[in-house]
């Protein structure tokens, strides 16, 4: 059983799982791949400010509907939209790789 199906409404502890849900809602996609990079960035001032705890710095591929039609930017916007409060929570750097399911 999911961390949310036992706690419906319990926060997954994990910032990765927390992405996973939020994207899932929010675009819907046919493809979803989801990589904690934090571990390469841990010397970086962003992270060593966040008290280099981890799951700050993400690699992120997604296939979804919802950016057909989209420029790069407005993808890119969606998705940091998407996840304004994890950032606002430690979030500190995205690296995005985003495709539309009629348009790459």
């Amino acid at each position: 059983m999911s961390e949310t199906a036992s706690h419906p409404s319990a926060q997954p502890s994990s910032r990765r799982k927390r992405i996973a849900i939020l994207l899932q809602q929010g675009l819907a996609p046919t493809n979803l791949e989801i990589h904690d990079d934090s571990a390469r960035h841990a010397h970086h001032a962003g992270a060593k400010a966040l008290g280099g705890g981890g799951e700050t710095h993400f690699n992120i591929a997604i296939t979804s509907a919802r950016f057909d039609g989209l420029n790069r930017v407005a993808r890119h916007r969606l998705v940091n939209d998407l996840l304004a409060e994890e950032f606002r929570s430690g979030l500190h750097a995205l690296s995005l790789v985003l495709h539309g399911e009629q348009t790459p």
